[in-house]
């Protein structure tokens, strides 16, 4: 199976083109490229059109980017011997109303995990509908819910949940992250239809950093920013998702839209976030600061697999390692593209990726690309990048990101003069 990625791709216009052509060009590349308003499943026009008529008909909350879904447990037993071959019966409940075994739970009620969950889809294995839950056997199932252990973990900005909370994941073959592990990734969301339209980070319980080119036609309140989202198609998860609504959007004052340079943005949301564990800020990196060329970063979000009409979101975040190019290796490879031998990257970039299959794609922009700092034992992370554009997906060229490093300043800049302090993203 091809590996499943996200997040957006090519804005230049033709070598050569007058200046209005140009503009004309990039403006239509931005519309068609990063995507702004893409349901998370690919529909036609007709089909659109049909959702919409159903949404104003019928104003039930959507949970799932666009998708109705069943937040109650199937508690039909299920023939346990077409699953497992032994002589029983189990219920579909949601992994933390399992007893992970029967001799799991100590006596004072601790326990550290709930096993391995198995997240296939569309296979003929005979498992529960919904990714979060499991087949338990009558004398496992609890009604109550119950919570593992939390490990003592590192404080602070970035710290990354490595294989996700609560269980492991086992058929995870597309880079699916763990559930929690990467707790400072944000789905936005087209407040009308709760459609999935780019990403962002969480850099303060009340502040998202995006792009500028996921915001730019945006207005305050048109959109909502939701921490703490793993499944996109289920509300079963132990520890539930966070919704605000964008109150205030703050755009670098030297974006370019003819290159998306300076394609930094700031997202103040209505009222701050709970942090928990599996909501969390990301540490940024001082102003100026280099990210190691070949240091293994990671690119979270839910876009595309593949790019253009045929690529599909992911229910699923992902989580793309991509590796740091340097500079000027990166412009070199640029200019073997059709952007030509004259194309100047600019130098509000950076680059990652370059590995054939293994890709941000369309869908995701804004989304952070995200480095190790630090001792390895802390898994803790800052974000170097910003997901920008690309020369499609998947290819053996690396992407470009807005490099976070040269906005520290402005950034800190910002969040001082909305009152916010700046201690929160600081390692």
């Amino acid at each position: 199976m091809q590996q499943i990625i996200f997040v957006a791709l090519l804005v230049v216009a033709a070598v050569g083109a007058a200046p209005q052509q140009q503009t004309s060009n990039v403006d239509r590349n931005i519309d068609s490229i990063f995507n702004t308003n893409p349901s998370i499943f690919e529909q036609t026009a007709g089909q659109q059109q049909q959702q919409q008529q159903q949404q104003s008909q019928t104003p039930t909350r959507r949970p799932g980017f666009s998708e109705i879904v069943t937040p109650e447990p199937n508690v039909t037993p299920i023939n346990f011997e077409s699953i497992s071959g032994k002589s029983a019966t189990c219920n579909c409940v949601p992994y933390y109303m399992c007893d992970p075994s029967t001799n799991s739970i100590t006596e004072d009620g601790t326990f550290d995990g709930f096993g391995a969950i198995d997240i296939r889809f569309g296979n003929d294995d005979p498992i529960c509908p919904s990714s979060v839950d499991v087949c338990c056997a009558g004398n496992r199932t609890r009604a109550e819910t119950l919570t593992p252990t939390a490990p003592v973990r590192p404080r602070g900005c970035g710290i990354r949940n490595v294989g996700g909370l609560d269980f492991t994941l086992v058929g995870a073959n597309n880079n699916e992250a763990g559930f929690g592990e990467f707790p400072w990734t944000i789905a936005m969301m087209h407040a009308s239809n709760f459609s999935y339209f780019c990403g962002g980070s969480l850099i303060h319980p009340q502040v998202v950093l995006t792009a500028v080119h996921c915001v730019n036609t945006q207005q305050p309140g048109s959109f909502l920013l939701r921490a703490g989202e793993w499944d996109s198609q289920t509300e079963k998860e132990r520890l539930p998702y966070q919704e605000r609504t964008a109150q205030r959007i703050i755009t670098h004052p030297q974006f370019n839209p003819r290159n998306v340079a300076n394609d930094y943005a700031l997202v103040i949301v209505d009222q701050p976030y709970l942090l928990d564990d599996h909501i969390n800020v990301v540490c940024l990196p001082a102003q100026g600061a280099t990210a190691t060329p070949r240091t293994t970063c990671y690119s979270t979000g839910w876009g595309k697999d593949v790019f253009g009409a045929n690529g599909k979101y992911s229910v699923i975040m992902k989580r793309v390692p991509l590796p740091v190019v340097e500079f000027t290796s990166c412009q070199s490879q640029l200019r073997r593209t059709r952007l030509g031998p004259k194309f100047g990257l600019d130098r509000s970039f950076m680059c990652a990726g370059g590995e054939v299959g293994v890709d941000t794609c369309s869908g995701d922009g804004g989304a952070p690309l995200a480095c190790p700092i630090g001792a390895a034992a802390d898994n803790r992370y800052q974000q170097s990048g910003i997901v920008a554009w690309g020369i499609g997906c998947n290819d053996a060229v690396p992407a470009a990101y807005a490099n976070v490093a040269l906005a520290r300043n402005w950034i800190d800049q910002q969040m001082l003069a909305n009152g916010f302090a700046i201690d929160s993203y600081t390692a």
